[in-house]
């Protein structure tokens, strides 16, 4: 309620402290960056303060301030001008809503209020003094404790600097306000400061753009709102140019908004008008271009807004400072906004999160920390999320809160959705359909697997990625998409509006309950375009034969461990010319019909883990076939013979088929880029190459049965992996392996059957000069060699790096001192080895333990300063160091 005692503001701020030692140090530190930020502060002097009553000019001072700072140091309460400024203050703040901010300097709090130490001490010198006239202590008493119960500051050893520039910040708040930052600010503050930082205010030299961006409800207005009000008095014309994005689609929107920037900072008596856009930027530029001024753009969503509303910097006079918040990363960059200039909004963290939800949501009694904790999940940092949420939450049950929090999970609030759908809109097709798989089926997912599973719908996914990470949409952790929970929401939402009540006519389905109700039952034609379920755990679910041949729309289609309780096979959908990816992992297919006859679109398909198939599909009528996982089959017995003959396969996984052993004799994909037989235990006979294949390049045969590779082999021009690992029938590797040019990593390890590597024969190639040529490393590890002549060859794999022969049968290592890029050299466990003649200067990491055979090293001296020692426990590291080895 307005007082009697209401009257003009004249000074911004009251400073009412004790003593000299704080008016020359802290309290005159704090009164010049007062007067820095330009704000007008009444520090009463010594003279005024005479005789035992308050002086009439500090009275009228505290009335006429709109803040009272008051700084509680030891002393305070010694000195009664101070008690009498307090009660004064504290008689202003509840009759005149005077602001009262409390620094307790090098005090505790609980010692004003509670009259402890120093100040126990002056109370009771002052009841003494004034034993007849108590009332006035008792006064002083009330007044102490109520400034002691308000928030403030706490000083005891902390920087006082940082402390005043708080104290300078938080008061640009409250002073000439115009624009509201929000009802409770909590978070922003602190990043004000940073960005002040960012904005060198100190230098009036050239001009400065700053972009502020991040999702919707980030709270990218309400920063740029405070920074605005901190900032606004320091320059000679400020603007904050609020809703750009909304303003701006009216037919005279930009118009109006130069209109708003011209007349905001330079207020003439009379409002200038503006035609048209380009006789609006020659106007900003030329009563603007020799002003100092701070022109806030908020909500910015097109490039055409910043060039109509800040084209240039030279538009702006010298100090001037540009900002602009946007959701959209790439319009900052494409207005040459640097990248050290843009500033990333992030959501609160968990201790301000709690803190914002507990202003909002003001309880009168205790909640459960697992009901607060449930709330904070559910908005995870958005302040957006936090407001509606606690306002939703405000002084109800905790009956209340439970069921508030169930039914967001399912509906998302209006008010928040709203907000973040504007990212959404603003999207492309093909980046709103990329946004729509992520956030209903592929959030969590590895990121190369997505964009495999995207490429296949004829998604430009690389471009989709680039677009939905500037829009802060998404984002990638370790190869891991990101998103937060209520963009997710939301996202879902969309796909769900396309038919709350119907099932079959959204186009896309997650949920089991929605899956299960699809399949099991005959329902007509469907509009569902992909299906992706991916369950934790093997589930069964009664999936109704011909339930996939009414999805004719259908493009993808993921069954992650569902099995069906029907038995028999299941038809596939009845859309040859749309099905693009079919994805059913750890299901329990056992068989397949003729029903992938003309797939024409089928990129990928994965029957991983499906245990119980016996034989792949005949895939001879799905020509454009990119990928085939049948990885973990373990029944697997026949790979049919049309996998040999797609075109436009690149990636052929059959890793972990333990019983495969019918594999096409010819290989004639000319687009294979990866082969995986790993632990094809039973797999004996590798397949011809029929011809050259350029993008041939990795090649794992770990664990399988065969005992020879075919001369074949050479036509893998491109090869830089080869995986030959624990192939215990290998018998020897064909000579022309040699013509490997782009391997670049060969491993051989622990094939005990293969007695000897290939020699290098003229006869193999007489017109290479190098023989692999890009080979870095080499691991023969208890491969049962006996003789490595081979390595004599200087013309064979002159780039070698790594060398590994440990647990081999050698008994001597030959002359290698010319192979001068080898770095490092592994011969442990060769027991017979006696002997290892010249090493090369350019070894740095040498291992020779369990070697107990070996007896001499030849000119190891010239390589690294060595102490004999026990050879056969040897190593010498990367320092050059000898080193014993368990």
């Amino acid at each position: 309620m307005a007082s009697s005692l209401e009257s003009k503001r004249i000074y911004d701020i009251f400073l009412s402290f004790r003593g000299a030692d704080l008016r020359n140090n802290f309290i005159g530190h704090l009164y010049q960056a007062l007067h820095r930020d330009g704000v007008y502060t009444f520090r009463d002097s010594e003279e005024l303060k005479k005789g035992d009553q308050i002086s009439p000019v500090l009275m009228k001072a505290i009335e006429e301030s709109c803040i009272a700072i008051i700084v509680f140091s030891e002393d305070y309460a010694s000195s009664r001008w101070c008690l009498e400024e307090l009660v004064k203050i504290i008689e202003c703040k509840e009759q005149k809503n005077l602001i009262v901010l409390p620094v307790f300097y090098k005090v505790d709090p609980r010692e004003v209020r509670e009259g402890r130490k120093s100040y126990e001490r002056s109370l009771a010198k002052h009841e003494f003094k004034f034993g007849k006239d108590f009332e006035k202590v008792k006064r002083w008493k009330k007044a102490l404790s109520d400034a002691g119960n308000l928030s403030g500051w706490h000083l005891n050893d902390g920087d006082e600097s940082e402390l005043i520039q708080e104290i300078v910040n938080k008061i640009s708040t409250y002073l000439d306000r115009p624009l509201h930052v929000a009802k409770h600010p909590i978070g922003i503050y602190s990043r004000v400061t940073e960005l002040k930082s960012m904005l060198k205010l100190e230098s009036n030299d050239g001009i400065l753009m700053v972009g502020l961006w991040g999702q919707g409800g980030i709270g990218k207005t309400c920063l740029a709102k405070a920074l605005y009000n901190a900032l606004f008095r320091k320059f000679e014309g400020a603007c904050f140019l609020a809703n750009v994005r909304e303003t701006s689609k009216d037919s005279r929107g930009l118009v109006t908004l130069q209109e708003m920037i011209i007349n905001d900072i330079l207020l003439p008596q009379q409002r200038l008008k503006v035609s048209n856009v380009d006789e609006g930027n020659n106007l900003i530029q030329r009563r603007l271009g020799r002003k100092k001024v701070l022109l806030i753009l908020d909500d910015v969503d097109a490039l055409c807004h910043l060039d109509a509303l800040a084209g240039k910097v030279e538009w702006f006079g010298n100090g001037s400072r540009i900002i602009v918040t946007t959701r959209d990363k790439q319009l900052l960059t494409c207005h040459r906004i640097d990248q050290d200039h843009v500033y990333k909004v992030e959501p609160l963290s968990n201790s301000q999160a709690h803190e914002l939800l507990s202003k909002h949501a003001f309880q009168t009694h205790q909640i459960k920390t697992d009901l607060v904790d449930g709330a904070l999940e559910y908005a995870k940092g958005l302040p957006l999320a936090l407001e509606v949420l606690g306002s939703l939450l405000c002084g109800t049950t905790e009956d209340v809160w439970e069921s508030t929090i169930k039914k967001l999970s399912r509906n998302p609030n209006k008010n928040i959705n709203n907000v973040l759908k504007v990212s959404f809109d603003g999207l492309d097709e093909n980046e709103k359909e990329i946004f729509l798989h992520i956030a209903c089926f592929f959030k969590g997912w590895a990121r190369v697997c997505t964009k495999k599973i995207l490429d296949s719908c004829d998604l430009e996914t690389i471009v989709g990625f680039d677009v939905l990470i500037k829009r802060s949409l998404i984002s990638f952790e370790h190869g891991i998409i990101r998103m937060h929970d209520l963009i997710q929401a939301m996202g879902m939402d969309i796909v769900n509006q396309e038919c709350r009540d119907d099932l079959a006519r959204r186009s896309k389905l997650w949920l089991y309950d929605d899956v299960i109700d699809v399949l099991s039952r005959d329902m007509g034609d469907y509009a569902v375009k992909a299906i992706v379920l991916a369950l934790p755990e093997p589930t069964e679910m009664h999936i109704n034969p011909d339930a996939f041949t009414k999805l004719r729309r259908l493009r993808l289609l993921i069954l992650h461990n569902v099995h069906s309780s029907v038995q028999g096979p299941i038809c596939l959908p009845t859309s040859p010319k749309k099905l693009v990816g079919l994805d059913m992992s750890k299901g329990n297919i056992t068989e397949v019909l003729k029903q992938f006859k003309a797939f024409q679109n089928l990129k990928y398909i994965n029957f991983s883990h499906c245990e119980l198939m016996v034989r792949t599909p005949d895939l001879s009528c799905t020509p454009n076939l990119e990928e085939l996982d049948f990885s973990n089959c373990k029944n697997l017995v026949e790979a049919h013979e049309s996998i040999a003959y797609l075109d436009k396969l690149q990636v052929l996984n059959l890793s972990m088929c333990s019983e495969l052993s019918v594999f096409p004799n010819v290989l004639k994909s000319k687009k294979i880029r990866v082969l995986n037989f790993y632990h094809c235990t039973k797999f004996e006979r590798f397949p011809d190459i029929s011809h050259k294949l350029e993008g041939f390049e990795v090649l794992f045969l770990d664990g399988v049965a065969i005992k020879e590779l075919p001369t074949s082999i050479e036509n893998l021009v491109a090869l830089k992996i080869m995986d030959i690992h624990d192939c215990k029938n290998l018998e020897h590797l064909p000579s022309n392996i040699y013509k490997l040019q782009n391997l670049e990593n060969l491993r051989v390890q622990h094939c005990t059957n293969l007695i000897e590597f290939p020699q290098y024969e003229n006869s193999v190639d007489s017109c290479m000069k190098a023989r692999l040529s890009n080979l870095r490393q080499l691991n023969l590890t208890r491969c049962n060699l006996s003789q490595v002549e081979f390595l004599e060859n200087l013309s064979c794999f002159p780039l070698l790096e790594d060398l590994i022969m440990s647990a081999n049968n050698i008994t001597t290592l030959p002359s290698i001192n010319k192979r001068d890029r080898l770095a490092r050299l592994k011969v442990r466990d060769c027991h017979q080895l006696q002997e290892i003649l010249k090493l090369p200067s350019s070894l740095r990491y040498f291992l020779a333990n369990n070697c107990e055979s070996l007896q001499n090293i030849e000119e190891l001296t010239t390589v690294h300063s060595f102490v004999h020692g026990d050879l056969a426990n040897m190593v010498i590291d990367s320092h050059g160091k000898q080193k014993m080895q368990d």
